[in-house]
């Protein structure tokens, strides 16, 4: 009886270290810039931005990491979608309900580009000669909206991107990393939907 105890004590100990050793073995190091999601609903309109936070390290972002001139994909891995479920009017330009790629353009002095890619395309499909293709870019773009940069209260260590729903109507979405805060207005037309509606009823 008491060799069965032994063995029984024995084969619980290596078939916990087993499957101990097994779930390690299948366990990751995490993402250096994790993925992350936020989304605010504003008017009859969903906002969303799915993107990857890369982290300042230490490092100059803007100027260094991030050159000014050259477009990049405002995030890390893959491209950084913004969605509406509706149509919205940004700088005064109306479009369609849909995902979209976001890019921005640094600039050293002077506005950045905010750019909402038609396509949704990565910002590798307008690499040419190891250099971005603004022209090609730019004739993709839904819209590009100039924004002045504003210097963060404090260093964000984190790329993020928040969603304001202001007065339920315009929203205001704001990009922060490093030292820099840009911010856009998305007018999500809620006194059009509601005429449209009237009209239905």
């Amino acid at each position: 009886m008491k060799n069965n105890k032994i063995f029984l004590a024995a084969f619980a100990l290596i078939l916990f270290f087993s499957v101990s050793t097994a779930s390690f073995a299948q366990l990751q190091a995490p993402a250096p810039s994790p993925s992350a999601y936020i989304s605010q609903n504003v008017g009859f309109t969903k906002i969303s931005i799915d993107y990857s936070s890369p982290a300042v390290k230490g490092r100059k972002v803007f100027g260094e990491l991030e050159k000014y001139g050259t477009t990049w994909r405002a995030g890390a891995n893959g491209p950084t979608i913004i969605e509406f479920s509706t149509e919205v009017s940004i700088a005064g330009k109306t479009i369609g309900a849909g995902k979209y790629s976001l890019f921005i353009t640094p600039q050293e002095s002077g506005d950045w580009t905010i750019h909402l890619n038609g396509k949704a395309n990565a910002i590798y499909a307008y690499m040419k000669d190891g250099k971005v293709d603004e022209e090609a870019l730019a004739k993709d773009d839904a819209v590009a909206i100039k924004v002045a940069p504003i210097a963060a209260p404090e260093t964000f260590e984190r790329l993020a991107y928040f969603i304001s729903a202001e007065n339920n109507k315009v929203a205001s979405v704001t990009f922060m990393w490093a030292d820099v805060m840009l911010s856009f207005e998305v007018d999500t037309q809620v006194s059009q939907k509601l005429e449209q509606f009237k009209g239905i009823f």
